[in-house]
């Protein structure tokens, strides 16, 4: 993905005060925050790799030499300190594909990510494409070191000596990992990969998101059967299986009849790039619209071809009002 490269910091960073040091750092903590969420596949453990990053930098800063950029230098720490979190991560993935942790992305906070490149398609199709759920989701398969290498190759870009370098490998071993990576990714990923890399502001797909919305509104789990195609996928993290196959999805939807939730209220939003919908539902204690759910939803063809519901703990980092009251102001 096309980024800033900023100069390299003329400054002694071991001679800094911690002020300044933060003044230099900070441009790049949405972007290592990015970098930290594809290698972990949680907003949270992300959040924590990079005040990690940061506090590792600092400690270090007399090992910047001056030799690549600042940026360079702090994605080295950060890929490390994602590093030794997978290690401490217990391997948690259910046989059936699902990723436990994961977590969506708000594209608010995406919105923050450098410009650089912005104007090639190639440039934006790809910082799409890596941060959508199921891209982050077949990374999560990978082995931890060949996850970095793929992400540091494929995504940032980096010559193949600099990732060796960085995880202490040759350049040939880099490139088996390399490989091995790719070939794990096509495995996970959907067989097209133009099936799901859909233009951001498409009016069918628009169309089709609100005649989904106006559906899960009234329940009427008919007309969404006619939304969904024949392979769509369902995952409700961190509840373990991963559904496939319209008939199976809607008979785990309608498993305990489905009933008909009256007072529901949806806020349309976007996250990792895709369409989102955010469900509130009326609460006559509080005499408000109370968060419930979020769907995020994976288009092609005219047809949902994949619906990951998050519950109602992520609507505070994904920005959603904490409450719609009776005039449905937020």
């Amino acid at each position: 993905m096309a980024a800033t490269q900023v100069e390299r910091v003329d400054v002694d960073l071991s001679e800094v005060g911690e002020a300044e040091f933060a003044e230099l750092v900070e441009p790049h903590r949405r972007e290592l925050h990015v970098h930290s969420y594809r290698m972990l596949g949680s907003f949270e453990d992300a959040e924590d790799a990079v005040q990690e990053t940061l506090l590792r930098a600092w400690r270090r800063r007399e090992t910047y030499a001056g030799r690549a950029t600042l940026r360079a230098w702090l994605y080295r720490i950060a890929t490390n300190a994602c590093l030794d979190l997978l290690a401490k991560r217990r391997p948690e993935q259910a046989t059936g594909g699902e990723v436990l942790w994961l977590q969506p992305y708000p594209d608010r906070l995406l919105d923050e990510l450098p410009a650089a490149g912005a104007d090639e398609p190639e440039a934006r199709a790809l910082a799409r494409e890596t941060i959508e759920l199921a891209y982050v989701v077949a990374v999560q398969h990978l082995a931890p070191r060949p996850r970095a290498a793929l992400i540091l190759r494929d995504v940032l870009g980096w010559p193949a000596r600099d990732v060796a370098e960085l995880l202490g490998d040759s350049v040939n071993s880099v490139n088996s990992a390399l490989q091995r990576a790719r070939a794990g990714m096509r495995e996970h990923l959907p067989a097209e990969r133009q099936e799901w890399t859909g233009a951001e502001d498409d009016v069918d797909n628009r169309e089709l998101v609100r005649r989904f919305t106006d559906a899960s509104v009234a329940t009427d789990i008919d007309t969404i059967a006619t939304l969904l195609r024949d392979d769509v996928r369902f995952a409700m993290p961190p509840t373990q299986g991963l559904v496939v196959g319209r008939d199976a999805v809607l008979a785990d939807w309608t498993a305990d009849g489905y009933p008909e939730m009256t007072g529901l209220r949806a806020v349309p939003t976007s996250v990792n790039r895709q369409p989102a919908v955010a469900s509130y539902l009326w609460r006559e204690s509080e005499r408000a619209w109370l968060p419930l759910t979020i769907d995020v939803l994976r288009l092609s063809g005219g047809q949902v071809t994949e619906v990951t519901i998050f519950d109602s703990s992520r609507f505070a980092s994904l920005g959603l009002p904490a409450r719609l009251d009776e005039e449905g102001d937020r």
